[in-house]
């Protein structure tokens, strides 16, 4: 450079170091180029590691599901005279085509308590009889808890309970009257023709308020304080049971947004049950007959004990518990619900693959 200096006019080495400038500025524009393209490229390849791990774990994802979803147990530990009958006719009608098994649990005398040896067998039975998984087991017994049992993985909950004056009048027309579901059956009471007004006015032992209690012990389980009429550890045991021991519990009143909400939580089982409900023809099948409103007398007179307040505070309790997860699922547009759509994702997946 000494030597071009000592050759070259001033004037030409100008116009060199000009030169030498731009090519600079043009290499570096260049490197800065090929900088941002590096980085495209990239985020391009970080783009397709990660579809390709979420492609990996949707493929794993779905064999371990399959197996799980074919290992699933329901159980609906019915309450009587709560639609319990339209709701499993349901599961009865979606087993063929959803595949699944569904079996009663019948009790002797439909005793919802089942002795130590029968708890032991009973979970046995729901845990180890691989050849009816996926299963839906249902019947009039109350709640028992599989860990005491050292079961690792327990059956999903699920129950209907109705406002507690409504469920007792329907099962006092019951046993005189029957139902629409099976007219023909002589039923215990039948040939008593007194009304539930009748019989509240009278003191009978067939409206007393301790027939109330029967949704808490339900909820409550196998435990003696459970079936201790007027218990506040049994109310306080079923509210605990009721949020953390059942998926969903729904109510009588609002059977239909229950069905729709299972179907989305375990469409294994109920895909296609919301549908089946609007427009089966055993949705609303078992009626009780001649079933008469009880009036404002009979209801205030029953309103006074202290049974039916916790009853109805339970009932009151697992109605607002319904609604609150309701609000968080679906959503109205002209009259109708709808599911909402997932809303989650997941993203920065760590370690990415080489």
């Amino acid at each position: 450079m000494g030597f071009l200096r000592l050759k070259m006019p001033p004037k030409f080495q100008l116009l060199a170091l000009l030169a030498f400038a731009i090519a600079m500025i043009f290499l570096e524009n260049k490197i800065q180029r090929l900088e941002e393209s590096r980085g495209k490229l990239e985020r391009v390849i970080a783009r397709h590691e990660v579809r390709e791990i979420e492609q990996r774990h949707i493929q794993e994802g779905a064999k371990v599901a399959l197996v799980e979803e074919d290992d699933l147990v329901v159980i609906y530990n019915r309450v009587p005279k709560t639609a319990s009958t339209s709701f499993t006719n349901i599961a009865y009608d979606l087993c063929n085509k959803n595949h699944y098994h569904v079996l009663h649990i019948n009790t002797t005398k439909n005793n919802p308590v089942m002795s130590l040896q029968d708890q032991v067998r009973f979970v046995k039975n729901v845990t180890l009889w691989k050849e009816m998984k996926p299963a839906f087991y249902h019947g009039h017994v109350s709640f028992l808890d599989f860990t005491k049992f050292g079961v690792k993985k327990k059956p999903i909950y699920i129950n209907v309970i109705r406002d507690p004056i409504e469920r007792l009048v329907s099962y006092y027309y019951f046993l005189r009257f029957g139902d629409d579901y099976r007219p023909g059956l002589r039923r215990r009471k039948q040939g008593d023709k007194k009304t539930f007004d009748d019989c509240v006015a009278a003191g009978g032992s067939d409206c007393a308020p301790e027939k109330l209690w029967l949704q808490i012990p339900f909820f409550c389980g196998h435990y003696f304080e459970c079936w201790n009429i007027g218990s506040k550890w049994a109310l306080e045991q079923a509210k605990y049971n009721l949020v953390n021991e059942y998926m969903l519990v729904g109510v009588t009143e609002e059977l239909e947004d229950f069905v729709m909400m299972l179907e989305a939580a375990l469409p294994r089982f109920f895909k296609g049950a919301t549908e089946l409900f609007r427009t089966g023809k055993k949705s609303h099948l078992r009626k009780t007959s001649e079933k008469k409103p009880p009036t404002k007398e009979s209801i205030a007179r029953l309103q006074q004990s202290d049974i039916w307040k916790m009853e109805n505070e339970f009932y009151e309790f697992a109605l607002e518990q319904f609604q609150y997860v309701r609000a968080h699922a679906v959503r109205e547009k002209d009259g109708e619900l709808y599911l909402l759509a997932q809303n989650f994702f997941y993203e920065k997946i760590y370690p990415k693959t080489t």
